[in-house]
């Protein structure tokens, strides 16, 4: 299977020791070989080229009308037309909604940092385990408020009802970061301490007590590409 990564964010400069997007999915996905391409730079592929897409996340928000925002928008719309498979994390997971209907907004509960237990209400079809509940790193303060048409949602919480969807066989959403590790997703809350309350940080910095479900979590992409 050929897969595109759409990356739609740079690592900020001193944030690089941590490694580049292309390098996390790399360690996420160790075993599924993806051509990086930077659409937050305006760098697109053609959809034919490839079987497969996984979009990361990003510091913009999908409803912002930048021209690279709008164009993986209509990129998006094509993988579905086309049937490609297609991986949404975090930005991704809510270009999917944004892009085929549904809605994006600022979420009432503000920034989530840190790992995040999210409940499975409904059987995933593609995993060939049964979990009730994972955890996962968080970072973000945009969330999917409408689903698009035929979604089906399967985890959320209190504070992210929508944690993981899919729109027909080809389309899967997560909010959250696998490929994030716990002190990546640190050294970002601290660097955005002028963003974010500083008991929320305090509270996300020992939430890293808990270890993020990242086997689980590549495992659950890794079946719904090759399903």
């Amino acid at each position: 299977m050929k897969i595109a990564l759409l990356v739609c964010d740079h690592v900020k400069p001193e944030l690089q020791a941590y490694g580049d997007y292309p390098l996390m999915f790399k360690q996420l996905l160790p075993e599924l070989p993806m051509d990086p391409w930077f659409v937050c730079d305006g760098d697109f592929p053609d959809v034919d080229q490839y079987d497969g897409f996984i979009t990361t996340g990003s510091k913009s928000s999908v409803y912002e009308k930048l021209d690279w925002i709008l164009k993986l928008q209509a990129l998006t719309r094509e993988i579905y037309s086309k049937q490609k498979k297609f991986v949404g994390v975090c930005f991704g997971h809510q270009l999917i909604a944004e892009a085929l209907g549904g809605k994006v907004e600022k979420a009432a509960p503000g920034y989530l940092i840190g790992v995040h237990a999210t409940k499975i209400d409904k059987k995933i079809p593609w995993l060939r385990d049964d979990h009730s509940s994972y955890n996962i790193l968080m970072l973000c303060q945009d969330q999917v408020s409408q689903l698009p048409p035929n979604a089906i949602v399967y985890a959320g919480n209190h504070d992210c009802p929508i944690g993981m969807f899919s729109v027909g066989p080809h389309f899967m959403g997560v909010q959250g970061h696998p490929e994030f590790s716990n002190a990546y997703n640190e050294a970002v809350i601290k660097d955005r301490s002028d963003k974010i309350d500083g008991t929320r940080i305090a509270d996300a910095i020992r939430s890293f007590e808990q270890e993020p479900d990242t086997n689980w979590l590549s495992n659950l992409i890794m079946q719904f590409l090759f399903q």
